[in-house]
């Protein structure tokens, strides 16, 4: 049964933020039918305000909000600012990563999520997705092992029922139908830290041109995260080590203080600034274990996008990025799968394939960068070295990622895993090193591998974004796999190859 009768929605997404308007914007732009479920009323808060180039000059673009986004006002954000390594002094890492991209699409923004999630969910709007708010979604329906629908009750307590071909779970972290995918959801050994964050006024910026950047401090219990929201309000925020937990029991504003004053740096960027203590930013608040995968990304008649699939430690501002690219992907499978141009199980296992796939760069990533910290004081030198203690964290890896489809390496070999990956590693912590000495330019690090490879679905969002068409990925990923469509937002089988 490939369609339940009597749909009255071609798709169903449950969540309004990034990944559910953006897959939900990208179907309703093909002309299909699509209802969005948010159990909130917009604005609300959501935390994550920090974001990369592929999102705002690739998948924005898509959606057709550019202009919105340039004239709300949001900090540019030309890259990153680390204080990592024995260097005193913050380093810049810039998102010059291409030449195609060196002018206005090498910056991204920092935003308040409240804004920038309202502008995305009333583009979805405006392109003829209709929103409920309010409506808190409680199970899915099902039929002869299918997903057909949703139950959900509204605002004023009344439940109904919304029948749909295909229904997508953006709800988060927190959704409460994630399960019903199928598989648990795992949670990372390495990544296993807690965020305790505040917001304040007043605070110091970086110097010009980068006072918009994300400042990222290593410190003896974790990492500071320092996100300028506009000229005064600052999101700060500590991930801790897993040792360092009880340190946030009881009093969570003391304990924020507190750490802040275990850390010059951030301590003098803050030096004479006022925690917010009203309104929205007036809580300090508390995310654990928020880095994990879910072991299944889809079913017949459901999909998982964004936070309710996969989220990993933020050091790299990628949490958007994943989220709006599964959505993305998901779209591209169900305009796919809803035209039939190809088996839905073929859509949905490339869907599913890429989605990992791009999880697993930033994850090789990060685990690099965590390890190439060299204070050995700090939290980044107690972690386990991938390049000299393997095995813990290929096993971890090996969790993390688990489900057959994607048919990642460290599923099939454990060892070849490490060896192709430890020179990459090293390569990149030994830049960064060079880096924070101030013997290596910036260009070094753009050149690295990892950095490469993190950098390669956004260059070709953007390329789609600017073209209106995807030319350059002919060639599936994997065997028996699809490329996407000339318009970007379908699959296709591909062209027959000649030999080589």
């Amino acid at each position: 049964m490939s369609n339940p009768i009597n749909a009255e929605f071609d798709v169903v997404v449950v969540g309004g933020g990034p990944s559910g308007s953006t897959v939900s914007t990208l179907v309703a732009m093909q002309g299909h039918r699509v209802l969005l479920l948010e159990k909130e009323k917009f604005p609300r808060y959501q935390i994550g305000e920090s974001l990369l180039p592929a999102t705002i000059h690739g998948i924005c673009k898509i959606l057709g909000v550019s202009e919105e986004l340039k004239n709300a006002g949001f900090p540019i954000k030309r890259g990153g600012s680390f204080r990592w390594g024995k260097n005193p002094e913050p380093w810049e890492f810039s998102f010059s990563l291409s030449s195609k991209f060196v002018d206005g699409a090498s910056t991204a923004y920092q935003v308040e999520r409240m804004k920038f999630d309202q502008i995305l969910l009333d583009n979805a709007r405006r392109k003829g997705v209709e929103v409920r708010e309010e409506a808190s979604v409680a199970d899915v329906i099902e039929e002869d092992g299918r997903v057909v629908g949703v139950r959900y009750t509204d605002a004023g307590g009344r439940e109904h029922e919304v029948r749909s071909r295909y229904l997508v779970d953006a709800s988060g972290n927190k959704s409460r139908i994630h399960g019903r995918i199928g598989g648990r959801r795992v949670y990372s050994e390495f990544f296993r830290n807690l965020a305790l964050f505040g917001y304040f006024e007043g605070g110091k910026r970086l110097p010009a041109p980068n006072e918009g950047n994300i400042l990222a401090v290593a410190f003896e219990a974790g990492w500071f995260w320092y996100i300028p929201l506009s000229a005064t309000l600052t999101s700060v925020g500590v991930v801790l080590l897993p040792e360092e937990l009880e340190r946030v029991q009881g009093d969570q504003e003391k304990a924020l203080l507190a750490l802040i004053d275990e850390c010059p740096l951030i301590a003098e960027y803050l030096a004479g600034a006022k925690r917010v203590t009203e309104g929205t930013y007036g809580e300090v608040r508390v995310r654990k274990d928020y880095s994990y995968v879910q072991e299944k990304f889809w079913r017949p008649g459901m999909v998982l996008s964004g936070d309710a699939a996969c989220f990993i430690d933020p050091v790299f501002s990628q949490g958007v990025h994943l989220a709006t690219y599964g959505g993305l992907l998901a779209a591209r499978s169900l305009n796919t799968a809803l035209a039939g141009d190809v088996p839905e199980q073929a859509a949905f296992e490339e869907f599913e394939t890429r989605y990992r796939m791009e999880y697993a760069r930033f994850h090789d990533f990060l685990v690099a960068f965590y390890d190439m910290h060299q204070d050995e004081d700090s939290y980044f030198w107690k972690a386990k070295k991938v390049t000299r203690n393997a095995a813990s964290h290929v096993e971890s890896f090996v969790e993390l990622v688990g489900g057959g489809a994607s048919h990642e390496i460290a599923l099939v070999d454990a060892d070849s895993y490490v060896s192709a990956r430890s020179a990459a590693f090293e390569e990149l912590s030994e830049i960064v090193d060079r880096r924070a000495r101030g013997e290596a330019e910036n260009h070094e690090l753009l050149k690295s591998a990892l950095i490469r490879s993190v950098a390669k679905e956004g260059h070709r969002i953007q390329a789609q974004a600017v073209t209106g068409s995807n030319l350059d990925e002919q060639v599936p990923i994997r065997p028996g796999g699809l490329v996407p469509s000339t318009d970007g937002l379908h699959w296709s089988v591909p062209a027959a190859q000649p030999d080589a």
